[in-house]
């Protein structure tokens, strides 16, 4: 995409239109189960994957070796078994988007992290990153839950701290309206 806004060129956009023919697809197959995405990519994507590949060695032979768009082909093409991955397990997405949203908040947050204070500092950071991460897995508004907690945890005994918990607390609608509010 980014060789196509600066340097647009009739195989640049043939490769970006490639691209999303099977993005079409999977956006057909989301949702279903990772036997059925198997099977309709077996059909429907492999036959456009496995041309595309074709299609991207023989515009290597009408690119300059050393130009923007050579250089992402031999890209995609070294790394072309990884990228057929997804083909044959039907678990396996497309791009890598899911786990680059996840990591997105540390990469934010590292700038951040150095003013932490201390050792004991980033110790408490990472605990309270991972009570937000695991409440946000377990379906719970992380602002909801960790007001639900410290309205508690001072008169809650320390031998029952687990009922804390992200996934096994119950959050009452009080603390679920007031973060709606």
């Amino acid at each position: 995409m980014d060789i196509v806004k600066v340097h647009p060129s009739p195989i640049a956009t043939e490769a970006v239109e490639r691209i999303a023919a099977l993005y079409r697809i999977e956006k057909e197959i989301k949702g279903r189960s990772a036997e059925e995405r198997r099977m309709i990519r077996s059909a429907r994507a492999k036959p456009l994957f496995d041309d595309m590949r074709r299609w991207l060695e023989h515009a290597l032979t009408q690119l300059a070796p050393k130009s923007e768009t050579a250089a992402a082909i031999h890209y995609a093409l070294g790394l072309w078994d990884a990228l057929r991955r997804y083909l044959d397990d039907g678990r396996i997405e497309l791009d890598n988007l899911i786990a680059e949203r996840a990591l997105r908040p540390v990469a934010i947050g590292r700038r951040n992290y150095l003013f932490a204070g201390s050792d004991a500092g980033g110790r408490r950071a990472a605990i309270l990153y991972s009570l937000i991460g695991t409440a946000r897995l377990n379906g719970i508004d992380p602002e909801a839950y960790l007001r639900h907690v410290l309205a508690r945890i001072g008169e809650h005994p320390i031998n029952r701290i687990e009922e804390l918990l992200p996934w096994r607390v119950v959050l009452n609608s009080s603390f679920v309206g007031q973060n709606a509010a």
